[in-house]
């Protein structure tokens, strides 16, 4: 199951309490306070991985706490910090805060660490209270509470060309024909309900590790009206947000009774209805199943009307391969001129990308203590 967002509660783990203990050992008398600091509650982290591709994981398990840190003991003995808590998510999710709806993270590349939610701070025992005037403090700090939060989790894809259309117009015949996706196709509308994502070979000739890849999205078919909620509404549009490259394709086969140049103009309005932004990505217009073309001044229309807008036209047919190669080649042309999006800089200074979560928590736990004492 493809599950693109999740709402999910974190908590940190709670800080320790400080202990109120005095040294009782024969032969030292007066021995004083000995009360030991609690540990640190532990962080709450999220990590990127190229392991997962959902978030059907947060789908039914939505409640996330990190270890408490343990209370101090006599003896100076300080409580051992909570364990943090490590949640991974796939390459390309977006992290925001539920209330605010402020965006906290950018998850582009996998081995990417955010601490979403801090331990509370470990209380001070009493020993940290002993004064010339006060030599035998009962006074002592409780733990602080961890942080809490309510985060949305959103998964969009990372592809370089997105593939949009209305329903049966060919996108995923397409995109099973020029990678190993393998997507359901049948002829009816809406066989495609969820993403999917191929790697396409752009110089099957090349020697292996030398040719030029890119990766396509296949979206689900759009509808006029689908930013109103119509056919399955435009909430798969988010995938495309990333693509570098967008490539419509329209249907100008005898079968469909649809004017292809009115096809076009409606996919383009519910583009625009969901996002201005994908309104500036390149776009190439894709004639579709030219095997059942017979009336090809449908497609010399299209061609006409793209070239007045100056957009790259190719006409193609799945079923026999004509046309697909080259269309293939000039996405990958096109790609190799258009820049990458740049990574986000790390947000969190405290969480090293190298450093595991663990060995962070441990080295900022001993920072924290040799400070205070």
């Amino acid at each position: 199951m493809f599950v693109d967002e999740a709402k999910i509660w974190i908590k940190g783990g709670d800080g320790g309490n400080g202990c109120v203990a005095f040294r009782r050992e024969k032969y030292v008398p007066r021995g004083g306070p000995s009360g030991g600091d609690g540990g640190n509650g532990g962080d709450i982290i999220l990590q990127s991985t190229e392991q997962e591709n959902t978030l059907l994981r947060y789908r039914y398990n939505r409640e996330f706490r990190a270890d408490r840190g343990r209370h101090g003991e006599g003896s100076n003995c300080h409580g051992r910090s909570g364990v943090n808590t490590v949640l991974t998510v796939p390459v390309g999710t977006l992290v925001f805060d539920e209330e605010s709806g402020e965006k906290l993270f950018d998850f582009s590349e996998p081995g990417q660490q955010f601490r979403v939610a801090r331990g509370g701070q470990g209380g001070r025992g009493n020993s940290h209270f002993t004064k010339p005037w006060h030599q035998a403090p009962r006074e002592h700090e409780d733990g602080q509470p961890g942080e809490e939060r309510r985060l949305r989790l959103e998964l969009r894809l990372l592809a370089d060309v997105g593939l949009v259309g209305f329903p049966n117009a060919g996108k995923s015949t397409f995109i099973s024909r020029i990678s190993a996706a393998k997507p359901k196709i049948a002829d009816y509308p809406f066989t495609t309900l969820e993403p999917h994502l191929g790697v396409v070979s752009a110089d099957p000739d090349a020697p292996p590790g030398t040719g030029r890849t890119f990766v396509v999205a296949d979206l689900p078919g759009l509808i006029e009206g689908a930013h109103e909620g119509a056919g399955l509404g435009i909430r798969f549009l988010r995938h495309i947000d990333r693509t570098r490259l967008i490539a419509q394709l329209v249907d100008t086969s005898d079968g469909n009774p649809r004017d292809p140049i009115r096809d076009f103009e409606i996919i383009q309005g519910e583009l625009r209805a969901f996002s201005e932004e994908l309104m500036k990505k390149p776009l190439f217009v894709v004639a579709t199943k030219l095997d059942a073309t017979t009336n090809r001044e449908r497609v010399e229309r299209l061609r006409d009307f793209a070239a007045a807008r100056g957009l790259p036209f190719f006409a193609i047919s799945s079923a026999t391969g004509e046309g697909v190669q080259a269309l293939v080649r000039a996405m990958a042309d096109a790609l190799g001129q258009l820049p990458r999006q740049a990574a986000p800089r790390l947000e969190d200074p405290d969480l090293d990308r190298g450093m595991p979560a663990s060995s962070q928590a441990s080295a900022e736990s001993a920072g924290v203590r040799s400070e205070e004492r």
